[in-house]
């Protein structure tokens, strides 16, 4: 399993606001800070809007 974030992203902080041992904000875009397969990484996958975020 590995965490991605496509470059759909359009920055809007929902993961990392929902999971932030594992989604960070750089600049205009989030990131995975840390690999860890924990529910809130499929809540983020849900309700990222833009569907940027895969395992």
């Amino acid at each position: 399993m590995a965490i991605k974030i496509s470059d759909a992203c359009i920055g809007c902080g929902t993961c990392a606001s929902i999971c932030e041992e594992v989604f960070e904000m750089k600049g205009a875009k989030a990131h995975v800070k840390a690999q860890k397969d924990i529910p809130c990484v499929d809540e983020a996958i849900e309700r990222c809007p833009v569907g940027a975020i895969s395992k």
